[in-house]
């Protein structure tokens, strides 16, 4: 949800503003003399967000969705497994002896 709220009155209550931003998702507008000027989120959020703006970020993912219209993927239960069997195949790591 959005919410456009002036500055001042964000200011007063910035604690339940920040609250509602990250356990509700809500989003804020802060105006000045109705104009926007900033936004608050939650910050996870603002991370991934942040994060999507990235060059190589954003190719990777175009080249996974190449690759997943090209019918390169797996079953989850499958990948599931092959995971398990790689855990269970590893050696235990051994202690090193003191020198």
């Amino acid at each position: 949800m959005l919410h456009r709220i002036p500055i001042t009155k964000a200011r007063i209550n910035l604690g339940q503003v920040a609250r509602r931003a990250h356990v509700d998702k809500e989003y804020f507008i802060l105006e000045k003399d109705g104009i926007p000027v900033a936004g608050i989120m939650d910050a996870d959020e603002l991370e991934d967000y942040l994060e999507l703006r990235d060059p190589k970020v954003r190719e990777h993912i175009r080249k996974s969705n190449e690759e997943y219209l090209a019918g390169k993927s797996r079953p989850l239960e499958e990948f599931l497994a092959e995971l398990k069997k790689g855990t269970a195949k590893r050696a235990k790591p051994t202690r090193r002896r003191k020198g």
